[in-house]
């Protein structure tokens, strides 16, 4: 249930109150990676893992899938993802702002909640910031469950997008292990 994409349509009942956040996030950088739909088959992706290893001199994930009785060698590198994603990002891009930047952010942003706390209930957003967090949450976060809290990347990406700030999406999970 996790890394699922936004359905961002304007013609759905409920989602006009988020016209102005819709606007918004048809702009930012991630959003293919929000709203890109496809199909990842639980059994492609138990085949895929269950021969991949990671091999840190070339940082990719080397696997092998069977296509037409051939096997053939799959490499996921951060260059891939980028690609694919289309996050145009870079390799020398930050990863990480101060947590003053964030707290700055939020306060403007009309956030509620206590900024220190190491992470970030989406329920003291304001309504277009809480969509546009529970749109990062489900598309890009890593967990399998707990979509009401934002963990510090997502925190640090909301912010970034918020201010336009370049960032290196395809490097977030390596920096935040």
């Amino acid at each position: 249930m996790h890394n699922i994409f936004c359905v961002l349509d304007r013609s759905l009942p409920k989602i006009e109150s988020f016209k102005g956040i819709l606007d918004f996030m048809d702009r930012i950088r991630i959003q293919k990676a929000l709203t890109d739909q496809h199909k990842a088959y639980r059994s492609h992706v138990e085949r895929f893992f269950s021969a991949a290893r990671f091999d840190e001199k070339d940082n990719a994930i080397h696997s092998y899938t069977h296509v037409e009785n051939e096997d053939i060698e799959v490499i996921i590198t951060k260059a891939y993802i980028r690609r694919v994603l289309e996050f145009n990002d870079k390799e020398d891009y930050h990863v990480g702002y101060p947590e003053r930047l964030a707290n700055r952010c939020f306060f403007r942003m009309g956030y509620t909640g206590f900024v220190n706390d190491p992470n970030c209930n989406k329920a003291n957003s304001t309504m277009p910031y809480k969509f546009l967090v529970h749109s990062v949450i489900h598309a890009m976060g890593h967990r399998k469950g707990g979509y009401d809290v934002a963990v510090d990347y997502i925190v640090c990406m909301k912010t970034i997008l918020v201010l336009n700030l370049s960032y290196n999406f395809s490097n977030i999970h390596d920096s935040y292990k």
